[in-house]
């Protein structure tokens, strides 16, 4: 079977280009989603999974708020795991075995790589922070 690398390109440029043409946004919900979607894979690796999916609730600032629930709606979709963007997310990936969960830790990285490019050419003339 031959892997095309659009298979996590395609939901995560979509996802980006979803939340940047909401109508309604000022610059300040903008740069939040850049800086975010550029941070996950620095969160992701350094802190888990479970971690960031926990942040997704404490998140104060909207817009990175969004990111975080796009990234899960990606990897929901591109695992086929069911339940992992929702609310009931934390509860699915605390009770997956050992070898599920550093898998799907592997795929979120891959997810992570895709949202910080993607950011840079999405939100190519949202400056800052």
């Amino acid at each position: 079977m031959t892997f095309d690398p659009r298979t996590i390109t395609t939901p995560v440029y979509e996802a980006l280009d979803g939340l940047r043409s909401q109508p309604n946004q000022d610059e300040a919900r903008l740069k939040e989603q850049k800086s975010q979607a550029v941070e996950l894979y620095t969160y992701l690796s350094t802190w888990g999974m479970l971690r960031l999916k926990a942040e997704e609730k404490a998140l104060s600032q909207e817009g990175k708020k969004q990111v975080v629930k796009k990234f899960f709606d990606c990897l929901e979709f591109l695992s086929g795991m069911k339940n992992l963007a929702g609310d009931g997310g934390l509860v699915t990936l605390k009770k997956l075995d050992t070898d599920e969960y550093l898998g799907l830790t592997g795929l979120g990285l891959a997810v992570a790589q895709e949202f910080s490019f993607w950011a840079n050419a999405v939100y190519w003339n949202v400056k800052g922070e």
